[in-house]
């Protein structure tokens, strides 16, 4: 299989050939640990080395063959090291599987390396110092977003068709809008984050994946969906829920469009653009379309995000052995300061902010079917444009820094509701425009049966990054 021919086909595609005869699954991850080196030479979105062999995983799985990547943000997989993109952490090793990673192993996808993160996780550029900025295949000088940056890079290049991200305030969303992909956020409880990662974030924290197409992510979904318990999964057949509805008429929805920001932060005229014309299409659908959002307080939803790294930082706090804060970032730094500092109290009031802003949230979508919003409020900025290893940040003013960048996701992280991202948009320059859509909780049927709609009314297959593996 010649590279450019590997580069075409998503996971489905792939899963596809392997299952006619017309190709062995051997001969897809040898096309892709090369198309990896190709691309990471270029974007430098891999942690680690590839892992030689791949990890376990069944192959009668229903995506069983599929390349993979897991993400360096926590322990995912039994006997990987991981960093969380810090210098801090060296020799850490999972001892065990997530129940996520029991499922990628039951479903086949054949994980072949670890993907690049910003420290600690809570950045939306993934520019770590000890890895370097990971670059957008669009522009090399432009960044991916955060944290699944290296998952998202890779996958845009073609040198997978999906990759695991995780999404604490917009980590899979965001990277999706900055590299051309579908990047969704599930509902909360719909997929494990546990025993070590999600569960301890305060339900704000979300785990899935990066993919190219729609029909890709209904069927990671079918493949992992379901509530954590641990070694007694059982993978669900092959055809599942999400993955059959994607052809099903939703029927005349209630679609509220803002470009509007709660943070007051400025949206790009062609980012806004972009997702006025995607509510434009909706309502040519035959979809009824109004500006409306939800009422919040913008201090609630910082409050929550501050709760959440909190979170974060505590589990370095009470491990074993205490990282070197002299090894770590400055804004690392301070959040460890804010963490040894923050108190039971602290907590409830996050608890009382999270309750106001999910009720909010929730009373909105009793009178709306769907939410469209940017998904960053600007294009993929340049590399260095968000400095996490500045001094002069406090931890507050770091949040308000990224938001003021990616302004529309973290509410949904609070609130719980599934929200999608999806590369419907493209600007001047030829950089990616992402527009995200949020369904009422539970609803991903909903939400991805109106992402395979737009995919088929306003197609973006055939938008190639400069640099893929995809091109001749």
């Amino acid at each position: 299989m010649e590279l450019h021919e590997y580069a075409r086909y998503d996971a489905i595609g792939l899963r596809k050939l392997i299952g006619a005869g017309e190709i062995t699954a051997e001969e897809v991850e040898t096309a892709a640990r090369e198309a990896l080196s190709v691309a990471n030479d270029q974007v430098n979105g891999l942690a680690l080395p590839l892992f030689t062999p791949a990890l376990e995983h069944d192959g009668t799985g229903p995506l069983a063959g599929v390349p993979f990547l897991i993400k360096d943000h926590g322990p995912v997989a039994r006997g990987i090291p991981f960093s969380m993109g810090s210098r801090a952490l060296r020799g850490v090793v999972a001892r065990h599987d997530s129940d996520l990673m029991t499922r990628f192993r039951a479903a086949g996808l054949v994980t072949l390396g670890l993907t690049t993160v910003p420290e600690m996780a809570i950045s939306f550029a993934t520019e770590s110092v000890r890895y370097g900025p990971t670059r957008n295949p669009w522009n090399l000088e432009r960044g991916v977003g955060g944290s699944s940056g290296g998952a998202a890079a890779l996958v845009a290049a073609g040198a997978v068709p999906v990759a695991h991200g995780g999404d604490g305030a917009g980590s899979i969303r965001i990277p999706a809008a900055c590299c051309g992909l579908v990047g969704l956020k599930p509902s909360r409880g719909r997929v494990p984050c546990g025993p070590d990662m999600g569960e301890a974030m305060l339900g704000m924290v979300y785990e899935f994946g990066l993919t190219r197409t729609v029909r890709d992510a209904a069927h990671l979904l079918d493949a992992v969906q379901g509530p954590g318990v641990g070694d007694k999964y059982t993978a669900p057949p092959p055809r599942g829920r999400y993955a059959d509805v994607l052809g099903a008429e939703p029927g005349p929805l209630r679609v509220a469009v803002t470009t509007a920001a709660w943070s007051g932060a400025r949206v790009d005229p062609q980012v806004a653009t972009a997702t006025l014309l995607v509510g434009r299409t909706l309502e040519e659908m035959g979809h009824a379309v109004t500006d409306a959002r939800p009422a919040l307080d913008w201090d609630d939803v910082l409050h929550c995000a501050t709760a959440t790294s909190v979170a974060i930082a505590s589990t370095l706090l009470l491990a074993p052995r205490s990282p070197d804060p002299a090894k770590m970032e400055a804004v690392s730094r301070r959040l460890l300061e804010v963490a040894k500092d923050y108190s039971a109290l602290d907590m409830m009031a996050a608890f009382g902010a999270q309750n106001r802003v999910t009720r909010s949230v929730g009373a909105f979508f009793t009178e709306h079917d769907l939410l469209v919003t940017p998904t960053l409020g600007g294009l993929p900025a340049r590399h260095g444009t968000l400095r996490y290893d500045d001094p002069d940040h406090t931890l507050t003013s770091w949040l308000r820094s990224i938001f003021d960048y990616g302004p529309f996701t973290m509410v949904f992280n609070v609130s719980g509701q599934p929200a999608i991202s999806l590369p419907l948009g493209q600007s001047d320059d030829g950089l990616p425009i992402g527009v995200q859509i949020i369904a009422p909780y539970g609803r991903e049927d909903l939400l991805l049966r109106i992402a395979h709609q737009l995919e088929q009314a306003m197609p973006w297959n055939r938008r190639i990054p400069r640099f893929s593996i995809g091109r001749r």
